[in-house]
């Protein structure tokens, strides 16, 4: 017999395969099934004078047929959530990886001008220690004349306010 969860489960459909079968039922006759699957039965018996053997079979086929179509909607359903699930996994997983190598480029570039600008300040130093013992007296006027000038500028500036 019919699995009435089934057969209530696919309504719609199993309508249109009903009217499809038997022309003579009509929209009107269909809304009178109140989920008592007899009571259809009976209902198509009469109207078409089919044989109850012949209707029931006929209903096993268009529920099961229904049922394994679900159960493949199901199951692509299944898959392509599989699917998506990987290719997620696979662009955070392609993410994460550049922005490990582009942490670690930021890393050397910061390292690389640390570098460079601890060069440029040790030649600096040596250009000028280099200066101080070639012309020590000019080098010692241009020191005492810097530091003066400061000085002069610092007082009127605190004297200004």
């Amino acid at each position: 017999m019919v699995n009435t969860q089934t057969f209530q489960g696919h309504w719609n459909e199993i309508q249109g395969k009903i009217r499809s079968k038997w022309g003579q039922i009509t929209n009107d006759d269909l809304a009178q099934f109140n989920g008592n699957v007899d009571h259809l039965v009976g209902l198509i018996q009469r109207k078409t004078g089919e044989a109850r053997e012949r209707v029931e079979h006929f209903l096993n086929e268009i529920t099961e047929g229904s049922s394994e179509g679900m159960a493949k909607v199901a199951e692509t359903a299944r898959e392509y959530t599989q699917q998506a699930a990987k290719a997620v996994s696979e662009t955070s997983q392609k993410a994460a990886e550049s922005m490990r190598k582009g942490y670690e480029q930021a890393s050397e570039s910061v390292q690389e001008g640390y570098k460079q600008a601890a060069e440029q300040v040790k030649h600096g130093y040596e250009e000028a220690e280099k200066i101080v013992k070639e012309r020590p007296m000019e080098s010692m006027l241009v020191v005492f004349g810097t530091g003066l000038l400061v000085g002069v500028c610092m007082g009127l500036v605190a004297r200004g306010r």
